[in-house]
């Protein structure tokens, strides 16, 4: 980041570094002054190299031990290596005889690392207050000291001044951005990225976060549409690629995810997690031999990949090759057998080889881990109501209502288990209740309960 202030990078330092270094390695004789030296400190603490920059200064004092200015240096080089008290002490003292912008700047610092935040908020503004002609880098400066310790309401005070001064510096614009969502002012952070596009449309970073702001609020269209806006500015923009994919992917635009994921796939070098993303949009799209193709890529790259094992096993099942589809629910099990899905593909496989007893205990494993699963309880309730245990159905029936009343054709089933069971009251209840959500309720209850035609026109 660009920085206007003499204290923080001389570029120009390089020719007299050159001829310190010649010094010190006996090939050359000369002298420095003091300003030299602290030139040469300062070069090395920019360029982090704070064990050269303390070599430096350890000379410098030698040859101006009184010299204030290399005091300054020396309270610098403590607040990079973490010696935040020493620094305070050489700073406070200084500070006293002197309103030097670059002392008054490092005891801001100082007081922020030593977690005295209000102090330093109080002392920076007597810096701002004084600063007329770069006041926003000097802003942008101060906010980033309150940045790295995560204070970001006094950042953002800083930057608002900066950003009052000169409403044109994107590179403070940026910060701002940046704090109000790390404060999540999610709406104020929409307005300033807009700011930065109105002063230049071709900021590419800028339309990222816009869209990123617009993927958390499930805007995906107007995300995808910032995406695209990043990736016209700069084509080899993957994040923006990738995003755009997972955008489409929420819509169920899952041919349009497909491809962008499929471009992603070519610009990384580590693949198993896009694999995953690409299996997922063909299973999607119930080509299961292609999902399965990719679900496979993703496991021989990641063996300890239970998303892929998993994924294999749901494309085997879908193609009913069911003993296939247990050995790897059974791989996925040795990653982590605490996970309710792989109980309920192995229940499947299971009900698949009509081991009924087996998927039945599978299935009962799968929700003694997660009891909110309606599509198990009821896949439960339908291997009872197959046997003829009409009561067992109906209390699984139920306890599914009671998780989800929304379940496709719960309350049909529910009117078929109580008919079974001879409880006609409520079978009237949750029949009527089937044929307000679908007509054809009535017709499907009498198929599988081909006696009831009497009680139901007597009802």
């Amino acid at each position: 980041m660009s920085r206007n202030f003499s204290f923080f990078i001389d570029d120009d330092a390089g020719e007299l570094v050159e001829r310190y270094e010649k010094y010190l390695s006996g090939s050359a004789a000369g002298y420095f002054d003091v300003y030299e030296m602290e030139r040469i400190v300062e070069y090395y603490l920019s360029h982090g190299r704070t064990k050269d920059s303390l070599t430096a200064l350890e000379l410098g004092q030698k040859l101006h031990p009184t010299s204030s200015l290399l005091d300054v240096k020396r309270a610098k080089i403590y607040l990079a290596t973490g010696d935040i008290n020493k620094a305070y002490r050489i700073l406070n003292h200084l500070i006293e005889d002197s309103s030097d912008p670059e002392v008054v700047f490092l005891k801001v610092e100082a007081l922020i690392k030593l977690e005295r935040s209000q102090e330093a908020w109080e002392l920076a503004k007597t810096l701002i207050h004084e600063e007329k002609d770069d006041l926003d880098w000097l802003c942008v400066d101060i906010g980033m000291l309150f940045m790295g310790e995560s204070e970001f309401d006094f950042a953002l005070a800083v930057l608002k001044k900066g950003a009052d001064f000169n409403p044109q510096n994107v590179d403070l614009l940026f910060d701002l951005a940046f704090c109000q969502e790390q404060k999540a002012l999610f709406d104020d952070a929409f307005e300033t990225y807009q700011r930065i596009i109105r002063i230049d449309s071709f900021v590419g970073e800028a339309w990222f976060n816009l869209g990123q702001i617009y993927f958390m609020r499930n805007d995906f269209e107007k995300a995808i549409e910032a995406y695209d806006y990043a990736l016209v500015i700069n084509e080899k923009d993957t994040i923006s690629l990738i995003q755009k994919a997972h955008s489409h992917f929420q819509l169920d635009h899952w041919k349009e995810a497909l491809e962008d994921y499929l471009a992603y796939a070519e610009t990384v070098s580590e693949k198993w997690q896009v694999w995953l993303f690409i299996a997922e949009c063909y299973e999607k799209l119930e080509n299961f031999a292609r999902a399965l193709f990719y679900y496979k890529l993703s496991y021989d790259e990641m063996p300890e990949n239970y998303e892929a094992l998993i994924g294999i096993s749901i494309c085997l099942l879908e193609m009913e090759m069911f003993e296939e589809a247990l050995d790897f629910i059974g791989k996925a099990m040795k990653v982590s057998d605490e996970m309710a899905d792989a109980w309920v593909y192995l229940a499947e496989a299971k009900v698949g080889l009509n081991k009924l007893d087996e998927a039945l205990e599978a299935y009962q494993q799968a929700i003694s881990i997660d009891p909110n699963q309606p599509d198990t309880l009821v896949a439960m309730a339908n291997i009872y109501m197959d046997a003829a245990d009409f009561q067992t159905a109906l209390k699984y029936y139920q306890l599914a209502y009671s998780f989800d009343s929304t379940h496709e054709f719960i309350e049909l089933f529910l009117a078929v288990a109580n008919y079974y069971t001879g409880n006609y009251d409520d079978v009237a209840v949750y029949l009527e209740l089937a044929v307000h959500r679908n007509f054809d309720a009535a017709r499907m209850f009498l198929e599988m309960c081909p006696d009831a035609e009497k009680m139901l026109s007597k009802k």
